[in-house]
Formats: structure tokens, sequence, C-alpha cells
């Protein structure tokens, strides 16, 4: 009883029930007109007809009176088929004619009348229905002109008894439809709630059945279970940031708790004490460096949408170029910087774009050898501008290269290197803020990075 309430209750139910009764009110006002103008015109054909056939008698009584009309009636009368006649004197005595008595029926004003008489066919006597007109004859004649309308009766009988069989059969049909599309709604349905079920129990691996229809029902399981593994991935990755920040960590704090033990248990010294705590100040540094860093991602990831407004990129890589020139002397690395001729103009926020082309040039200093050559340039490639960072150092794999902009990151190579792993992923946050392209590609030798901005015309 429940399932057939929730069952009603359906909005796929309503929807057929809605649907039915447009469709049923619409069929009934289409087929009423036809059957209306359909019985109009029939009843105006047999009025015609014996409008007609009351003229000619009343022309043949004009030439011949009373005797002609009166053989005239009889011979008609004689005839097999639907036309009927009563011909009466002044005293009502049938003189001529087809019905055996005059009808008991009203007149209207122009003497047209609905009446049954009797019909005699073989032993049996039957009860037809007739239409017919009275007209009055000088000397108080009266004569009756009729036709039998018993098949139109019946037709008409039988056309409505069929509209009432149709209008059932399509009232009980639609309901079963409704019936049983809203019970493969529910089933469909009440699959993807318990589906939902399954994955707010924390069965993130759970995903929401599709029966490859097609229909939005399916397109709505596809968009969801895009959003789930949207969502799954999200959790790996917020796992994965959690190991690492644990790994990459606990390393630090232990060297802070360690050194600060050591100079604890040995003789008060000045000098020992002041270089622990030099120490433990670098350690601290890097450990909120680390966390900046962090912050700063996350904050990037959580934007909405980037900046609006235009900015020179070959302005901002003349400045990191500037910046970074004596980090690079003492690495004996030659930087340089490719004009780009024409100023390069994109949309974007110079603050971050700065920062992201800074952390490419830091990570491609870091890993090139002495007497190696870093490069930057910032130029027009059709409707984007692109900043581009390259050097010769070792590369990365091809198996790698995806995995470089990750958080703590480190590869094999890496190890030793100094550095959190989370620079190149501040990189990638500040491309995704601004709807950029990041590309990765071999330098023969080493790696070049590009980043693909939406490009403005400078005015």
């Amino acid at each position: 009883m429940q399932g057939l309430k929730k069952l009603v209750r359906s909005t796929a139910f309503r929807l057929a029930i809605f649907y039915l009764l447009i469709f049923g009110c619409s069929s009934a006002v289409l087929l009423g007109f036809v059957f209306w103008r359909s019985a109009s015109f029939t009843a105006e054909q047999i009025d015609q007809t014996i409008s007609a056939e009351v003229q000619g008698l009343h022309e043949r009584y004009r030439l011949l009176g009373i005797p002609g009309l009166t053989q005239v009636v009889n011979e008609r009368s004689r005839r097999q088929g639907q036309s009927l006649y009563h011909l009466i004197n002044r005293q009502g005595r049938r003189i001529a004619g087809n019905v055996d008595s005059w009808p008991k029926s009203e007149t209207s004003n122009q003497g047209w009348m609905d009446f049954n008489y009797k019909h005699q066919v073989g032993d049996v006597i039957e009860t037809r229905r007739a239409r017919g007109r009275e007209i009055e004859i000088a000397g108080g004649y009266r004569l009756l002109v009729g036709r039998d309308v018993q098949q139109r009766v019946e037709l008409v009988e039988l056309i409505q008894s069929a509209f009432w069989w149709a209008g059932f059969g399509i009232l009980a049909l639609g309901l079963l439809g409704g019936l049983f599309i809203g019970r493969q709604m529910l089933r469909r349905i009440d699959s993807m709630a318990a589906a939902s079920a399954h994955i707010m129990a924390g069965h993130l691996t759970h995903r929401v059945p599709q029966d490859g229809s097609g229909d939005e029902l399916d397109r709505l399981a596809v968009s969801l279970n895009a959003m789930l593994d949207r969502i799954e991935s999200l959790m790996n990755a917020v796992r994965q940031v959690s190991d690492n920040i644990a790994h990459d960590l606990r390393t630090p704090l232990n060297r802070l708790r360690t050194r600060a033990e050591v100079t604890l248990m040995g003789e008060p010294d000045l000098a020992s004490c002041k270089e622990a705590l030099e120490k433990n100040l670098e350690e601290a540094d890097a450990l909120l460096g680390t966390f900046n860093a962090l912050l700063d991602i996350a904050r990037l990831e959580g934007s909405a949408s980037g900046p609006r407004d235009p900015v020179n990129l070959g302005e901002i890589v003349a400045d990191v170029a500037d910046l970074y020139e004596p980090v690079a002397e003492d690495a004996q690395i030659s930087l340089a910087v490719i004009p780009a001729g024409n100023p390069i103009v994109a949309v974007g926020d110079r603050r971050l774009l700065s920062q992201a082309l800074a952390n490419l040039v830091d990570n491609a200093i870091k890993y090139t050898e002495p007497g190696g050559r870093v490069w930057l340039s910032a130029e027009r490639r059709e409707k984007h501008a692109v900043l581009t960072v390259g050097d010769t150092g070792p590369g990365v794999p091809e198996s790698d290269r995806d995995r470089i902009f990750d958080r703590f990151v480190r590869l094999d190579s890496d190890r030793g290197k100094p550095g959190n792993g989370l620079g190149l992923s501040l990189v990638r946050a500040v491309a995704v803020m601004h709807s950029a392209e990041l590309r990765v590609e071999d330098g023969n030798p080493g790696l070049v990075v590009s980043m693909a901005l939406t490009a403005v015309e400078h005015s």
C-alpha cells in the first residue's frame, strides 16, 4: 500500500496523468466536433430531401388536384425505400400512403416532426424512427412526407457508444501507462538514492548506476559520477598531502628537538647555544616557508576565477631576470632573456605571475650544473601570450612530467637539493587560476616549461 501511495505521488505518474488529461480533452473536443458536424450534415441532407419531395408533391397537387396527388402518393408508397407518406381527408381517414396512422408527435412551426412508426418485415413488426414534415391542403386535407432515419439513429448510438468505450480505454491505458512509467522512474531513482546512501556511508568508490539509455537520468548519473570521481581524487590528494606533510616535516622537527636536547645536555656555553638557536631559526624559517606555500596554494585553488587586468609579460620577465641574475652568477650559470620586440600583454595578476615565473627560474637554476644556461621569454603565439623558461640541466623523464606539479613531489635525483617540493605546485595553481595551459617539453638538453595565457591587444 505504501508503495502504491509513493508511486501515485511520484512526479512521473503525475506527468503521465497530466498528459493523459490533455490528450483526452483534446481528443474529446476534436472527435466531438467531427461527430457534431457529421450528424448535422446528415440531418440537413434528410431535411433537404424531404423539402424537395414536399415541393414536388405540392406541384402535382396544383396541377392535378386531390385525385392526382392521391395517385402519386400511392405510386410512391408502393416503392421500396425510406420515404414515408400519409394523406388524410378532413375526417382524419387515410386516403393514401404507407404509414398506418398519423403520428402522435409535436409539430414545429414549420411543420417538422420526429416520430415513431410501425414497419412490418416479414412476420415481424418493428418500431422505427422517422422524421417528416406536415403540410396543409385546401379542403381540410393534410399530407405527411417523411424519411426513415432508423439507421442514422443506430449509427449515432453506435458512435456514441464507441466514444464512451474509447474514452474508458484511453483512461485505463493512461493510468496503466502512468503506473508503469512511474514505477520505472521510481526504480531508477531508488537505485540512485541507494547508491547515494552507500556513498554517504563512506564508500567513495561506489558509483550511481546507469542503464545505458542516454536519457536525462543517465546524464544526471554521468554528471554525479564525474563529480564523485573528482571528489575521490581530491580526497586522495588530501590524504597524500597529509602523508607528505607528516613525512617531510617530521625530519626538520626531529632535528629541532634533537639539537635542543643536545644543547641542553652539554655544558652551558654561550657560543654553542647561539649556534644551536641560529640553526633552529633556519629550520623554523624553512617550516614557515612550507606552510606559507601550502596556504598560498590553497588560497589560489579556492579562487573562483582569475583576475581581469592587462599585464605586460615582457616587464615581468625583465623584473624576474634582474632579481635572479646575481643568483645565477653565484651558481656560474648564464641567465638570458629572449627579447620579444613588441609588448606582450595578457589578462592576469602581475604579482602571482611574477611569483610563478620566479619559481620556474629558481627551479631551473637549482637543477642546472655550473657552466649551463637558463633562459626566459615572453612571446605571442596566435591568441595566447606565453611565458617560457628553459634550461640546459638534466631534464625530467617523460613519465614524471605530470607528477612534478604535485605537492611535495621530489624525484629521486632531487633528494639532495634544497626545497620543499611546493614551488611547481604553486605554479600550477597560478596557471589554473588564470585558465592558462602548462606545458613541459624536452629542451634537448634540459627542460622547457611554458604557460600560455589569454592575450589581449596592446593599445
